[in-house]
C-alpha cells in the first residue's frame, strides 16, 4: 500500500467570461494541477490566473495538452500525422512553461487530455510521439500516465520520470481503460462512493474494474475532473478518506520505473 499519494485535478478550463469548475476551492485540496493550455479549453488569461493561484498555494503545476477542439472540449477524436501531433504537444507545453515562469514557478509534469489521452492509452506509438516531443523540450519533465495502459508502456520504454495515475471519478474496464462517457455509470458523481473507491484502490495497489476484476498497478497520483459539478466535494471526500486511512497527500516524486 502506498504511504503517500498525490491528488491532482484538471483545471484552467474556463474561457473568457464562461466559468468552468471551482478552481480556487479545488486548489485548496489537491497537491497537483493539470492546467489546460488554451487549445482544448482555457485561454491566456485563465492560464495566467490558474498558474499564479497554484503557485501561491504550493500546488505542483502540469501542462494538460489536448486536441484543438474547443467546441468539443477535446473529447472528440482527431487523427494527426506524427510530426503535427508532436508539434501540437510542444506548442501547448511551451505556452504552459511561459505562463508558469511568469508566475514565478515552473511546469513539473505533463498529462494528456481527453480523446488524445484515451487514444494514446490504447496506442503506444501515439503515446511515444507525444512524450518524446515533450521531453525534447523539457527532458526532466514528469510524464503522468494512465496506469496500466499503453501510456505507461511508452513512458517506461523512454526511461523518463513518470507518475502513474488512477481516476477518482471514472469507472474502469477490465483492460484499465476508462468506461466510455456515453455509458451509464462511466462518470462517478457520488463523493462518498468516489472517496471509498479510491481508498480501496490505493490500499489494494490495484485498479478496481466494473466487472469486479483487479489490475495490480503502481499508484502515484489520483485524478478528479475539474469540470464536474461535484469536483470540490469529491476532492474533499477523497482527501479525507485517504488521510483517515493513514495515507499522506503530497506531490509525487516522479521516479522512473
Amino acid at each position: 500500500m502506498a504511504a503517500t499519494v498525490d491528488l491532482n485535478a484538471d483545471m484552467g478550463e474556463s474561457f473568457g467570461p464562461w466559468v468552468m469548475g471551482q478552481d480556487a476551492d479545488v486548489l485548496e485540496v489537491v497537491t497537483s494541477a493539470n492546467v489546460a493550455c488554451g487549445v482544448h479549453a482555457g485561454d491566456w488569461d485563465v492560464m495566467a490566473a490558474t498558474m499564479a493561484a497554484a503557485a501561491a498555494r504550493g500546488v505542483g503545476i502540469g501542462a494538460h495538452p489536448g486536441f484543438p477542439d474547443l467546441q468539443g472540449f477535446g473529447r472528440r477524436r482527431m487523427h494527426l500525422p506524427d510530426q503535427s501531433l508532436a508539434h501540437l504537444v510542444q506548442y501547448q507545453l511551451g505556452a504552459a512553461q511561459a505562463m508558469a515562469r511568469a508566475a514565478g514557478t515552473q511546469v513539473r509534469h505533463l498529462k494528456l487530455h481527453g480523446a488524445l489521452a484515451n487514444m494514446a492509452a490504447a496506442d503506444q506509438h501515439m503515446a511515444t510521439v507525444c512524450y518524446k516531443a515533450a521531453l525534447k523540450v523539457a527532458p526532466d519533465l514528469v510524464i503522468m500516465v494512465m496506469a496500466g495502459t499503453r501510456q505507461q508502456d511508452a513512458a517506461q520504454a523512454l526511461g523518463c520520470n513518470l507518475a502513474c495515475e488512477i481516476f477518482a471519478d471514472r469507472a474502469y474496464n477490465a483492460d484499465a481503460s476508462l468506461v466510455d462517457r456515453s455509458r451509464p455509470g462511466a462518470v462517478i458523481h457520488d463523493p462518498d462512493l468516489a472517496g471509498r473507491r479510491v481508498v480501496q484502490m490505493v490500499e489494494a495497489g490495484a485498479i478496481l474494474a466494473e466487472d469486479g476484476s483487479r489490475i495490480p498497478t503502481r499508484i502515484d497520483t489520483i485524478c478528479l475532473h475539474g469540470d464536474t459539478p461535484e469536483a470540490l466535494e469529491i476532492a474533499r471526500s477523497v482527501r479525507s478518506g485517504l488521510e483517515a486511512a493513514g495515507i499522506t497527500l503530497q506531490q509525487f516524486p516522479g521516479a522512473p520505473l
